[in-house]
């Protein structure tokens, strides 16, 4: 008797340290996932759309463009950099000053904007821009195009193959799981024909074993968030590098995905290899 718990508990503990490596490798791909996006969010966001206004412009005009900008749902933050304050950056950036052999200063004051993310591709940017033109006293809109578009199609390609790697990865999950819940239902395949011979209901079998997969499903969920969060921590105090760009509702969806995926496959697995034992006449338990 002492035997056959000692043996349980092994394929108990064998179990959910199968599932914690799995899902550590789940929440690693995710974890990439969220990285990426939040990187990509956070460049896209530096990119900036610089207003240039000439001399003539009223302070009623400049506020007049910047109510405009912070009432649509493109900017995310505007800054006016004054004629003073460009010269002043002038000189700060190039060591020269212009005011001086020229006698006047040839800088002209600008609107510095920020996108939003998901403005920050050329196709919005173009009607940012169009818009932009039909005020009065906007000499030029300047932004980076290359940049833009460059962004853009390496966010893309990233994204793409991070994606292409979640679901290979997320099947191949599905699969180690469903067989780690399979051999631990397998030593159990006489006593859950005992029980159907004797009358107990389908869902009277499968719930213990349903809820066990839920239980070790948490388990592993958490063993896994821990090691992911070692692994964020180890690469912040290595390489120096502040959180991987990993914002908090990111690293609670990842927490999340790998807590679900936990759960419910091992559920699942298990509602469904008790399944097939109900269904197997106890001769046929010999062969299996």
């Amino acid at each position: 008797m002492k035997n056959n718990q000692l043996k349980f508990k092994n394929i108990h503990f064998t179990s959910t340290l199968s599932m914690s490596l799995v899902l550590f490798l789940v929440g690693l791909v995710s974890l990439m996932v969220f990285v990426a996006r939040d990187a990509a969010v956070m460049m896209k966001e530096n990119i900036t759309l610089s207003i240039i206004l000439d001399d003539d412009i009223s302070n009623q005009g400049i506020n007049r463009i910047e109510d405009y900008l912070k009432s649509t749902p493109y900017t995310k933050s505007t800054n006016y950099i004054s004629k003073e304050e460009a010269l002043k950056d002038h000189i700060q950036s190039l060591g020269d000053d212009p005011e001086k052999f020229l006698g006047f200063n040839p800088l002209l004051a600008s609107i510095e904007v920020h996108l939003n993310a998901g403005y920050a591709n050329p196709d919005s940017v173009k009607m940012i821009e169009t818009r932009l033109k039909s005020f009065e006293h906007i000499e030029k809109i300047a932004y980076q195009k290359d940049m833009v578009s460059l962004v853009n199609d390496n966010v893309r390609k990233v994204s793409t193959i991070l994606l292409g790697i979640a679901v290979v990865l997320l099947l191949v999950s599905i699969a180690l799981i469903n067989n780690t819940i399979k051999l631990s239902v397998y030593s159990n395949r006489f006593l859950i024909n005992t029980m159907k011979l004797v009358g107990a209901t389908s869902w009277f079998i499968r719930k213990p074993y349903v809820k066990t997969g839920i239980i070790n499903g948490i388990i592993a969920g958490i063993i896994s968030i821990i090691l992911l969060t070692l692994v964020v921590f180890y690469v912040q105090y290595e390489f120096g590098i502040s959180g991987f760009a990993l914002n908090p509702g990111s690293a609670i969806y990842v927490s999340l995905i790998v807590l679900i995926s936990g759960i419910g496959l091992s559920a699942l697995s298990a509602y469904l290899s008790v399944g097939k034992y109900l269904k197997i006449n106890t001769n046929d338990l010999y062969l299996v």
